[in-house]
């Protein structure tokens, strides 16, 4: 049954508590960080670039007194996605590139289908699986260390601005918040619905050459229930919002109020000289 512990690789929306500079930041200090590692994350292009991102986003973890195993646990549920993603670039980018880049391998088969590997569909590949890494450890980084009650009061705070524009500032963090605090409880649904599906006799957990292939076959019997759960349970959560007279938007009174101290600011300002040196340093690779 070790095939199907999902949950011990769901790190999404956990919170690891701690004491490092990281842990005792301001939320919306974070959440602007993030934003602004993102804009680094994204406008880099080269290979030295990204791996200077990488290692950036690893001692960043290192930095925020996070283990780095666990973290990095975070990859193996996207791990196949990921694999297939930059399969398909690889081989069919290619085919649409207006560069004119070097062909570095060219096949054409009776199926009408061309795979064409160029310099710039190999470099595209690489960079933008590089880039989900650092911004998936990025993320990860955010939600280990900041609670959901902060990340939620965070956005709202950030978001108020934008009332005169009718933005629902308190509704977006809420929603916020209650899909990260779902994340792993659907983990462990799903969990629960493929170890009652083997036991029933589905073949869900062999390993072999593939097997993919027969186990999305079996994903119907393990969607549908994981949906229909899903929204039982968010019916469950609307009834108790509505017998507790839960009430959103303008009005509402937090407990916590967020102040931003001189750690924060300066945190920020370490980061957006990291950001602007990310944009304005050409590269030579």
């Amino acid at each position: 049954m070790d095939d199907f512990d999902f949950l011990r690789d769901v790190t999404l929306g956990q919170y690891l508590p701690g004491r490092s500079v990281t842990h005792r930041m301001d939320p919306r200090a974070k959440l602007l960080a993030l934003i602004l590692l993102v804009w680094a994350i994204t406008s880099v292009t080269t290979y030295l670039g990204n791996v200077f991102l990488v290692v950036s986003v690893l001692a960043l973890i290192v930095f925020s007194g996070l283990p780095l195993g666990y973290v990095l646990r975070g990859i193996r549920p996207v791990l196949p996605v990921l694999t297939i993603f930059f399969i398909f670039q690889l081989l069919f980018a290619g085919n649409y590139d207006p560069t004119g880049s070097p062909i570095l391998w060219r096949q054409e088969t009776p199926f009408w289908l061309t795979f064409t590997i160029t310099e710039a569909s190999l470099r595209l590949s690489i960079v933008s699986i590089a880039r989900l890494f650092a911004l998936l450890m990025v993320t990860s980084v955010l939600t280990f260390t900041t609670t959901t009650t902060g990340l939620t009061h965070g956005v709202e705070l950030l978001l108020q601005p934008l009332r005169p524009l009718r933005v629902p500032a308190h509704e977006l963090a809420m929603i916020l918040a209650i899909a990260l605090r779902f994340v792993p409880t659907l983990a462990e649904e799903l969990e629960r619905i493929m170890k009652a599906q083997a036991s029933r006799g589905a073949d869900l957990g062999r390993r072999g050459r593939f097997r993919f292939i027969q186990q999305t076959r079996q994903l119907v019997p393990i969607v549908v229930p994981l949906f229909i759960g899903t929204f039982r349970r968010a019916e469950d959560l609307i009834l108790a919002m509505e017998a507790r007279c839960y009430v959103g938007g303008k009005g509402r009174t937090r407990l916590a109020q967020l102040h931003m101290q001189p750690l924060d600011w300066l945190a920020l300002a370490a980061v957006a000289a990291y950001t602007a040196f990310m944009l304005l340093y050409q590269f030579p690779l």
